[in-house]
């Protein structure tokens, strides 16, 4: 090929057409349990999260409830992936061998947040949400006033008493004025290690030879990213405005092409040079809507 700034304008369309194809074709499965919430700074304030007001019956006049405020804030991160091309490369037509490492290229691309929403998940035993709790803790503050300490914290491998367990702690948490949140969960997360004996729980019409009366009380999610903490898995109420983990979303991932003959990497070291770049960060919604277990006894 002859390399020029027509070809190469060619070659960018091209490579841009296999990164956008890519992207666009890849399912995620973070979306199940995460909230997209667009960013326009650098860091958001989660401040408004804690018991939101419910209503009353309205008598005399209005009763003015302030939201609790807490001091918890997402920061937004830098993500880049650089690919490079030798400029020989493209002169002795080997130029069509890279249209499949862009298309693999726009896949990961597309992947890392789900792959970022998974670690967050994962790291909740160690990280703190908004009431200054790991996210998933024995004694986080909770029913009427916060004076109350509710867990949504195990250590116990995935069985049908754990299961029925986890699901009962959702289901009982309550406000700070005593009411219940009426948390419902509906989506189970596990490791493949654990899939059968979730899908056991959560499909079987019968476990040794009783009615299964938990057949059918959650979706099942089995993911693949939890393969390096096979035993953990998670117990989420995914149906509301706000799911357990938030995805912030300041700038979608971007190809850009350094290929003009003045770019420095084109005169000093001959390569042209294709790079992405996003902005964006995740961490943790209500905790009253999540509960993990590390599965680390049996």
């Amino acid at each position: 090929m002859i390399v020029n700034q027509a070809s190469l304008k060619g070659l960018d369309i091209a490579y841009s057409t296999a990164f956008n194809q890519a992207f666009a074709g890849v399912k995620d499965t973070h979306d199940k349990f995460a909230t997209t919430v667009p960013s326009s700074t650098g860091e958001t304030n989660y401040t408004w999260l804690g018991q939101m007001p419910g209503m009353r019956e309205w008598i005399g006049e209005r009763t003015i409830q302030n939201i609790s405020a807490y001091d918890y804030s997402i920061k937004n991160k830098n993500f880049e992936s650089t690919i490079s091309i030798p400029r020989n490369a493209i002169e002795d037509d080997q130029y069509g061998q890279y249209s499949t490492v862009f298309a693999a290229h726009g896949e990961e691309a597309a992947r890392h947040p789900n792959i970022l929403c998974y670690e967050v998940l994962k790291n909740g035993f160690s990280e703190k949400c908004f009431d200054g709790k790991t996210f998933f803790a024995e004694d986080h503050p909770s029913g009427k006033d916060g004076k109350a300490k509710a867990s949504n914290l195990s250590k116990k491998k995935f069985s049908e008493t754990e299961y029925e367990k986890a699901r009962k702690a959702i289901m009982m948490l309550t406000g700070d004025k005593g009411q219940s949140l009426g948390l419902v969960p509906d989506l189970l997360v596990v490791s493949p290690a654990n899939e059968k004996a979730a899908r056991l729980v959560l499909e079987a019409d019968q476990i040794n030879g009783t009615t299964n009366v938990l057949k059918g009380t959650a979706e099942l999610l089995v993911a693949p990213e939890l393969a390096d903490k096979e035993n953990c898995w998670f117990l989420l109420c995914t149906n509301r405005f706000l799911k357990p983990i938030i995805f912030q979303d300041r700038k979608k991932a971007k190809l850009t092409a350094l290929i003009k003959d003045d770019d420095d990497n084109v005169f000093m070291r001959n390569e042209f040079i294709w790079g992405v770049d996003a902005r964006y960060n995740a961490g943790y919604g209500f905790w009253q809507m999540a509960y993990g277990s590390t599965g680390a006894e049996a």
